[in-house]
């Protein structure tokens, strides 16, 4: 871009010292597209795609520490009454990550929302007993 424009294939094979056929030959090959699929390696077994990283996708120690939150968590759960699990579960998002109100709750359950309030706040109270709540205090340190 020194002279204002894109530089042409003469200019880039004398500032490299090479041959302007090999210099098209390597700007040919660059506009070729790719395969993600394209066999990588000795043994052809990987692919292109498998070494782009995919920036959305929790990094491994990050999935592996939510799986075994998720385990803990339903085990925790798992502890409550079906019905104290299910509230919790809505009211904190926890099956599809959308929290409900408590007035959401209540329409579910067929109850009024102050009678949710009551299920989640016995629910809690369980989940505060150490017995309880140690399995998941040792994640959160």
């Amino acid at each position: 871009h020194e002279n204002g424009h894109d530089p042409t294939a003469d200019e880039i094979a004398e500032r490299l010292d090479m041959p302007v056929e090999r210099v098209r030959e390597i700007m040919r090959i660059a506009q070729d597209p790719v395969s993600l699929e394209t066999p990588i390696g000795e043994e052809e077994d990987s692919h292109l795609g498998d070494f782009i990283p995919d920036d959305d996708a929790p990094a491994p120690a990050e999935a592996a520490s939510l799986l075994l939150l998720k385990e803990q968590l339903n085990e925790v759960l798992s502890t409550l009454t079906d019905r104290e699990a299910k509230v919790l579960r809505l009211r904190f998002g926890l099956e599809d990550g959308r929290s409900r109100t408590l007035e959401e709750v209540g329409k579910e359950f067929e109850v009024t929302r102050e009678r949710i309030r009551q299920i989640e706040a016995k629910a809690l109270r369980k989940l505060r007993h150490p017995s309880r709540s140690k399995k998941v205090r040792d994640f959160l340190d």
